[in-house]
């Protein structure tokens, strides 16, 4: 049975954990790591089945087959690279990190080199597949509309540098307007999706990304238009945000379990 080691245990990494937990998906969930020692203990405490065990990531990287990286963009830097030189395949969540061309080529090089898988699940979006599938051809334009409530966006740099007081927006406000490389160092933790449409099509730099807040949603919404030799299509999800971080859509905990059953599955649908 696939031993799995996770490490951050925010919102996402525990729906992982109890999917593992309650059988959802049939793997050994082995380890979990944290910066925080009580996260870890309290996610451990709330499971019913599995008892995983609280490792220093070095430790966690030599004792499992698949790595879960759940924690931050600066996890991704810092960590990946040591799990695929252990030899180990791994799950990115915080996707947004790849925006650094160094830290991609050398992540690709080292999965190529050690026989590694990098997966990266769809996330909060729909039509990753549709991406896929266009880039065998050639396309022409990729572009991101996200629009969140104000609060959604707490903390993020580009509202932090500029002064933007989120409580005071009153209508619907374009934040930001740029390159997919500009936006996941924006909003690190709000456009990680950015990041995976760019892998997924035309790249960082001609990827376009608009930020919009509005105080009429309740909802965190994505809406991706593509053209190319294809033709054309728009997709548009409207995401209901965890309960315990306004930042992250259920969707992206769903979108890392159904991946991880994918990665199991003998049998493989969709692009």
């Amino acid at each position: 049975m696939l031993k799995i080691g996770i490490i951050g245990c925010g919102f996402i990494g525990g729906q992982i954990c109890r999917a593992i937990d309650d059988g959802t998906i049939n793997a050994e969930l082995y380890a979990l790591s944290d910066s925080s020692e009580s996260k870890v203990l309290e996610l451990a405490a709330s499971l019913k089945k599995c008892s995983p065990a609280c490792m220093k990531i070095e430790e966690l990287l030599r004792s499992v087959d698949l790595v879960i990286e759940s924690a931050s963009q600066n996890a991704v830097r810092f960590i990946v690279p040591q799990a695929l030189e252990e030899g180990r395949d791994v799950m990115v969540l915080s996707v947004g990190a790849l925006a650094d061309e160094e830290l991609r080529e050398r992540l690709f090089r080292l999965a190529k080199q050690n026989n590694c898988k990098l997966y990266f699940p769809s996330g909060a979006v729909v039509g990753i597949d549709g991406i896929n599938s266009a880039s065998a051809a050639e396309i022409s334009s990729v572009t991101l509309t996200t629009r969140k409530p104000p609060s959604g966006l707490i903390g993020a740099p580009h509202v932090t540098a500029l002064g933007i007081e989120l409580d005071k927006i009153e209508k619907e406000t374009l934040l930001f307007e740029g390159p997919a490389s500009d936006a996941v160092k924006a909003f690190p933790a709000n456009v990680n999706v950015a990041a995976t449409i760019s892998l997924a099509g035309i790249g960082f730099e001609r990827t376009k990304v608009r930020v919009i807040a509005d105080p009429a949603l309740s909802r965190n919404v994505h809406e991706i238009t593509v053209e190319g030799k294809f033709g054309k299509f728009f997709t548009r999800v409207e995401n209901l945000p965890s309960p315990e971080n306004p930042k992250t859509s259920y969707l992206a905990a769903l979108s890392a379990i159904s991946t991880l059953n994918k990665i199991l599955s003998p049998v493989q649908l969709g692009t």
